[in-house]
């Protein structure tokens, strides 16, 4: 089963500053239709003007991914973790027993974010921070496990909970697999291009909610960069 969530579509709310949309219900943005998929709990796509961003605020208990698709986000938190992640490049923050940060958009550019919450698999362990680039052309043609709760996924960030977040670059007629098995959900999202998996065509940032299916083939209608949630 396959269920596009077209863009267009999508909740949300324009701060000036921050242009956010919503795939799931968050904030203001409320449809009981829309609350999860598995553990997979928020999918912003926010556009944060430049020289500005969230200032210092709480989390707890959430695995918290944002994934750069243009300009740079530069973080910093309660811990004393700062860094500066660029487009393409992934951070994630596990927010445990609790912990303050802030991201904000230094650029003179634009910044285009997912930011992506997994419910953690436990509660109440020390909160975290990492980040790491994951460059474009290693991922081309293939899905690559940006992050993980698995320990086999040695090269991707470690995160904890029963997920996997992956990624895609693929050319217009390229096709890439990802096996999942029909125990599990999927949450697909092209950040740019147009996708078909199966007779489905999936444009630029629209939501793509996968079950029921063993193997998820995508094939590349345009140049297309795909974002996806493995999810419990």
């Amino acid at each position: 089963m396959i269920e596009v969530r077209p863009f267009a579509q999508l909740g949300g709310a324009n701060h000036g500053w921050l242009d956010a949309k919503h795939h799931f219900s968050f904030g203001g943005y409320h449809d009981p239709a829309r609350m999860n998929w598995g553990n997979l709990r928020v999918w912003n796509d926010d556009t944060i003007a430049p020289h500005t961003g969230f200032p210092p605020h709480p989390h707890r208990d959430m695995e918290i991914i944002t994934y750069v698709r243009e300009g740079a986000i530069t973080h910093e938190d309660s811990l004393g973790n700062k860094g500066r992640t660029e487009a393409g490049d992934v951070q994630v923050m596990s927010a445990g027993s609790g912990v303050r940060h802030s991201e904000y958009n230094l650029e003179d550019v634009t910044t285009k974010i997912f930011q992506i919450w997994i419910v953690p698999t436990r509660n109440g362990d020390a909160p975290s921070w990492g980040a790491r680039p994951f460059p474009k052309g290693d991922r081309a043609g293939h899905f690559v496990t940006l992050a993980s709760g698995y320990e086999n996924d040695n090269e991707a960030l470690p995160i904890r909970t029963d997920a996997r977040i992956v990624a895609a670059t693929l050319k217009a007629g390229e096709s890439a697999e990802y096996p999942i098995g029909k125990d599990r959900k999927a949450y697909l999202v092209p950040a740019t291009g147009a996708i078909r998996i199966d007779d489905v065509q999936v444009n630029a940032r629209d939501g793509a909610a996968i079950q029921d299916v063993d193997v998820i083939r995508v094939i590349a209608i345009e140049d297309s960069e795909i974002v996806m949630v493995d999810a419990a």
